[in-house]
């Protein structure tokens, strides 16, 4: 008999410091390869998660959504590592992924996938972190699971 799955974390993020922190530590642990999957509403903090990661990550700039590109590529360096942040949102079908060539955009790198329920999901590879973020009375909450490569690695 396997293991149960881990309880999902819940993570209280009342403001932007908050949000800014959680990046922090996600991005302390990303490796080449993982996908954080961030799923959520509109107006959830999808995207200003993604950009806190990418700043602690090392990128300085401004972080446009990748809404109408599906994808923006950040490089090593001044990044500790390559990372694609896409957001599937305006796809209509998962097989849609194949045409924007997801898996060149991946190679070498991590993904950070919006909407990542338009593209099938990533839950199934074990270096997937899902991060739902939920509208709170304050700010709000991150609810985060991990694949099994995941699993102790998040402080």
């Amino acid at each position: 008999m396997s293991d149960p799955a881990p309880s999902p974390q819940r993570i209280r993020l009342p403001d932007l410091a908050a949000t800014k922190s959680y990046g922090e530590r996600v991005a302390a642990v990303l490796r080449e390869g993982d996908v954080v999957a961030l799923s959520g509403g509109l107006g959830a903090g999808k995207t200003t998660l993604a950009r806190a990661i990418l700043a602690a990550l090392g990128y300085q700039h401004e972080v446009p959504s990748p809404t109408f590109t599906l994808v923006e590529t950040y490089d090593a360096p001044p990044l500790r590592i390559p990372v694609a942040h896409a957001d599937f949102y305006r796809l209509e079908t998962p097989e849609e992924l194949a045409e924007i060539g997801l898996e060149d955009y991946r190679s070498g790198a991590a993904l950070l996938a919006e909407w990542p329920e338009r593209a099938g999901g990533f839950a199934h590879e074990a270096a997937c972190l899902e991060i739902t973020l939920e509208h709170a009375e304050e700010g709000r909450i991150a609810i985060a699971s991990g694949g099994a490569d995941w699993l102790g690695r998040m402080p």
